[in-house]
Formats: structure tokens, C-alpha cells, sequence
């Protein structure tokens, strides 16, 4: 049986994992290839759904009806690993 971290080396562990980005080899304009992988478009979430033939991007539109886009679509309209900002205007 292997020793239990501290508790202070597990919050360590869980921190940096948080705050990994993609390595600086990768191209920043094409999106993650991923299956499940989460981006972020118009201040809307994307998940990665993987197909047998082709991938998607699964998410919703400004009216929260499911919207899919394919990975093109997703670059023309901008996207971001993180939450940028909405869109929507607070009322």
C-alpha cells in the first residue's frame, strides 16, 4: 500500500492541474482534437463530440437550443480555452 500525500501536497497537485494550458507547440488557432475536450465560443461552452466519421462541436446558441459546429465553424467564429465574455448584456 502506498503512503497517503499530505493534505498540502494534494492541494499542490490539484492547483497545478488547474492551471495547465496547452503546451506552446501547438498550433493556438486549431482546437483541441480531444474527445470531451471543452472550448469556449460566443461566451458559450463547446464539448467535442467524437463521431465514428467525423467530430463535432456540441453546445448551444444564444436562445439555449443545441447548436452543433464542426470544427471549421468553430474557427471562424473565434474560440478560446477559456471564458472570454457573453455576449448577453446584463438587464
Amino acid at each position: 500500500m502506498s503512503p497517503i500525500p499530505a493534505p498540502d501536497a494534494r492541494a499542490r497537485v490539484t492547483e497545478s492541474m488547474s492551471t495547465e494550458t496547452a503546451p506552446e507547440t501547438e498550433d493556438p488557432t486549431i482546437p483541441p482534437t480531444a474527445p470531451s475536450s471543452v472550448v469556449w465560443c460566443c461566451g458559450r461552452p463547446y464539448v467535442l463530440e467524437a463521431g465514428r466519421v467525423r467530430s463535432r462541436w456540441v453546445g448551444t446558441d444564444d436562445r439555449g437550443r443545441p447548436e452543433t459546429l464542426s470544427t471549421t465553424q468553430l474557427q471562424r467564429r473565434g474560440w478560446s480555452h477559456r471564458r472570454v465574455g457573453s455576449r448577453r448584456r446584463a438587464g
